[in-house]
């Protein structure tokens, strides 16, 4: 698996933007949001349970992650028209404000390493991304438990401090001065 300190790698797919079949689909690859942090998670399939709680979090924080210049993407192995009909058939999904990645191929999963050998799906990982295209954190948790989205904006907020931050250290808390 790709960890921390890695170029994440180079992608360009489809992704589902919206649940209007006419303006629904566009293509995203690293380039579409240079110089902005990236926060990309993954589930391992869509119309399943344990998913839909967390994209649906991410969606209701997606202003909180803007806010502080980084872009949610989300991302599993279905089709865009597979995103498309889930966006449209879950209510809480409808409005995403943030691209749900088709990766058709597995080429993104499988570069990150995370794909799953027995389920042939995307394991649930979550990486942040700096500006520069380096992974500052990762974290994959088992198929059948959720993240923590609130502790992936922690995360980035204290990467975004530049400097040390304690455990548990929250956003505008003291960080560690050293001399």
């Amino acid at each position: 698996m790709i960890g921390v300190g890695e170029k994440f790698p180079s992608f360009k797919v489809q992704a589902t933007v919206s649940t209007d079949i006419k303006s629904a689909f566009k293509d995203i690859a690293n380039e579409s949001y240079k110089g902005k942090w990236l926060v990309v998670f993954f589930w391992p399939k869509d119309f399943t349970f344990v998913c839909p709680t967390e994209i649906a979090e991410f969606g209701k924080m997606n202003k909180e992650f803007t806010d502080r210049d980084a872009q949610v993407l989300g991302a599993s192995i279905d089709t865009e028209f597979v995103h498309l009909a889930w966006r449209q058939n879950h209510k809480d999904l409808n409005a995403l404000p943030f691209p749900m990645l088709a990766d058709v191929k597995r080429e993104l999963s499988n570069a990150l390493g995370i794909l799953d050998p027995e389920a042939g799906v995307s394991q649930r990982a979550t990486y942040i991304v700096d500006p520069e295209g380096i992974i500052r954190f990762v974290m994959v948790t088992d198929l059948s438990v959720g993240r923590n989205v609130k502790e992936v904006l922690r995360v980035l907020d204290a990467l975004q401090t530049d400097e040390l931050c304690p455990c548990n250290w929250q956003k505008g808390e003291d960080t560690i001065k050293v001399g």
